[in-house]
């Protein structure tokens, strides 16, 4: 069951990308985990884009995802994502962070526009997605390649695994 967290996702002042997704990585499991039982276990994740220390969050409109990835293009940057579970009660979290180095080519300005007009980029951290259309943005991912779309399954497994659960058996 998806069941949205809602939280407010502000950067802190002085706040740095990875302490960020972290904090809501946290927070969005421990609201959730509040509204569950005390059987369910809950997964919640939150990635950000990281570009020289400043954070790239989802844009608020084609003209924030423009400058985005035109600040993007020809240059590698970094992306965090950070899972946390807990079964039944936030004072069972157990939080992992994973990073990856992503290497953009330099972004054609017509392929640039053409890529907006599909509406991907508006719903997405640092506006583009490596698994849909932005794919031929990418030049290279150092890292997995989960940890860019969002949900790295090397962490998922590990903290499952102490609930006796694996992302390809999720009922005990």
């Amino acid at each position: 069951t998806v069941d949205a967290a809602n939280i407010d996702e502000a950067v802190l002042p002085s706040e740095s990308p990875r302490e960020h997704v972290q904090r809501l990585a946290r927070a969005k499991c421990a609201v959730v985990a509040a509204r569950h039982s005390s059987d369910s276990v809950i997964i919640a994740a939150d990635t950000t884009v990281d570009v020289d220390g400043e954070i790239f969050g989802t844009p608020r409109n084609v003209d924030e995802a423009r400058s985005m990835l035109q600040r993007l293009s020809g240059r590698t940057h970094l992306v965090h994502t950070a899972v946390c579970t807990a079964r039944g009660s936030a004072d069972d979290l157990r939080c992992e962070l994973d990073t990856a180095a992503v290497t953009m080519v330099p972004i054609d300005p017509d392929l640039l526009e053409r890529y907006l007009a599909t509406g991907e980029s508006l719903d997405k951290a640092g506006a583009y997605a490596v698994q849909g259309e932005a794919a031929a943005f990418v030049a290279s991912v150092n890292g997995h390649i989960t940890t860019v779309i969002g949900l790295p399954v090397r962490l998922v497994e590990r903290l499952l695994a102490p609930f006796g659960l694996s992302p390809a058996r999720v009922t005990p």
